[in-house]
C-alpha cells in the first residue's frame, strides 16, 4: 500500500484522540450490528478488523456478550481499547497480512477495509475466509465503484478506495461465503454500502 494509502495508518496513528472524538457513540449501526449478531452465538467470539477506540462498535459488541478481539494498526486506537475493555483482546496488526491462526464465529470490517487500495481489498477476502469458522458471519462495509479517492479529515488527506458493486459479489463467492443480505447506500447508516454474507458449510 504506497501513495495516499500508506498515509492512512500514519494519520489515524498520530490522532487517535482526534479520531475518537470524531467518532462519537452513536450507533447508526445498530440495526446492521443486530442482523449480524442474530447469526452470532451468544456467547460467540467476534474479531473486529479495523476496531479503531472499541467505541461504539466493541462496545455494542461486548454489552451484546460476545467475546472481541479487535485489530488496528494503530497503536494509540489499540491502547485506548485496552483500558476501555481490558477483558477482551486487542492487537495491533495490518489486517491486510493477518493470520490468528484460529477463527471465529463473526468478522466485522466496518468503515476499515474501505481504506485499503482496490489490490489490497482483492486480497483481504482470504483473510475473512481464514479467520471465519463454517457458517460464521463476516459484515463489512464497502464503496460502489472500482478506484481510488482522497478526502479530507481535519485538514489532511484521507484515502479509500473501492471495488465494482459485482466485484465485491464475485469475490465472496469465491472466498467461500453467500451473501445473506446487501444495502448500496443504506440512508440509515450514512449512506454506506453493507455487505452481511455467510461461510459456506461443507457438504
Amino acid at each position: 500500500m504506497g501513495g495516499p494509502a500508506k498515509g492512512v495508518i500514519d494519520l489515524y496513528s498520530r490522532r487517535p484522540l482526534d479520531w475518537d472524538q470524531d467518532r462519537g457513540r452513536t450507533l447508526i449501526e445498530k440495526p446492521w450490528l443486530d442482523a449480524f449478531l442474530g447469526h452470532v452465538p451468544a456467547a460467540g467470539s467476534v474479531l473486529d478488523l479495523g476496531c479503531g477506540s472499541g467505541e461504539p462498535i466493541g462496545r455494542y459488541l461486548i454489552e451484546q456478550g460476545r467475546a472481541v478481539t479487535g485489530i488496528d494498526a494503530a497503536p494509540g486506537l489499540i491502547d485506548l481499547c485496552r483500558s476501555r475493555f481490558p477483558d477482551h483482546d486487542w492487537r495491533v496488526a495490518d489486517m491486510r497480512s493477518l493470520d490468528l491462526g484460529r477463527t471465529f464465529d463473526g468478522v466485522i470490517a466496518w468503515h476499515s477495509a474501505f481504506h485499503l487500495t482496490p489490490q489490497d481489498q482483492r486480497g483481504i477476502f482470504a483473510v475473512y475466509a481464514r479467520h471465519l469458522a463454517p457458517g460464521g458471519v463476516l459484515i463489512f462495509t464497502s464503496g460502489t465503484e472500482e478506484g481510488e479517492t482522497v478526502g479530507q479529515w481535519r485538514g489532511e488527506p484521507l484515502y479509500h478506495g473501492s471495488l465494482l458493486v459485482e466485484e465485491y459479489r464475485t469475490a465472496l463467492a469465491a472466498a467461500g461465503f453467500e451473501v445473506l443480505a446487501n444495502r448500496i447506500g443504506d440512508p440509515e447508516t450514512g449512506g454506506a454500502t453493507v455487505w452481511l454474507a455467510r461461510a459456506r458449510v461443507a457438504a
